[in-house]
């Protein structure tokens, strides 16, 4: 690892969410932040770093060492968050074009910031997962006739159940519903926020529950 002679683990998810959305986005498209726990006998031989602000916290593990660090490692890693790049002007056209509506344009500036919130954990305890347009459209595609009972629907992401985080595109706020698609209608669907700029608010603060 000539370019990485440093492996820099962290100490707390906002500092990993800090470097995923402001260093991997832009160099890669994508930023994960992962959580995993470490031997404290192993983590006592190194010092804590502190790389700016009373929360910028690390561990400085030199390259030549990462097998024995990576052999120390307790239980599973896992992805507490993924984030994406912004989402090109095309596949707001194609979505647009298909459901014969625009998308809100708070949703369409939220997905092309510099970087959005894809899939994973609030800090509230919920996950949920958010749909790119084209990844809506393939959904819409799969349920087909389902999407038919719900007209004005756009589905925008999930909790990881049969239900579906949609929007209801007839209105003007656009509210923000929990839908079993598999249903003959609106009628079982629950409101989650008055539009889709509170739903935003709420997944950015980690306070998005279902």
């Amino acid at each position: 690892m000539a370019d990485q002679p440093i492996f820099y683990p962290v100490l707390n998810r906002w500092y990993a969410t800090k470097i995923a959305r402001e260093w991997n986005v832009p160099a890669e498209g994508v930023g994960y932040v992962t959580r995993f726990d470490v031997q404290r006998s192993y983590l006592d031989r190194h010092e804590v770093h502190q790389a700016g602000g009373r929360d910028v916290l690390e561990y400085w593990i030199p390259a030549e060492e990462l097998a024995d660090f990576n052999a120390h490692i307790v239980g599973a890693i896992i992805e507490e968050a993924e984030y994406r790049g912004p989402v090109d002007d095309q596949e707001f056209t194609d979505a647009d074009k298909a459901l014969g509506r625009p998308l809100p344009a708070a949703w369409r500036t939220y997905l092309q910031g510099e970087s959005w919130f894809r899939r994973g954990w609030m800090s509230s305890g919920a996950y949920l997962w958010l749909n790119s347009p084209r990844e809506m459209l393939e959904v819409h595609d799969a349920w087909d006739e389902a999407t038919d009972e719900h007209p004005g629907i756009a589905i925008i992401g999930g909790d990881g159940s049969r239900e579906q985080l949609v929007l209801d595109l007839r209105s003007d706020p656009a509210p923000v519903l929990l839908a079993d698609i598999t249903s003959s209608g609106w009628e079982s669907a629950t409101r989650q926020a008055s539009d889709v700029s509170q739903l935003i608010d709420r997944i950015e603060a980690g306070t998005f529950e279902v």
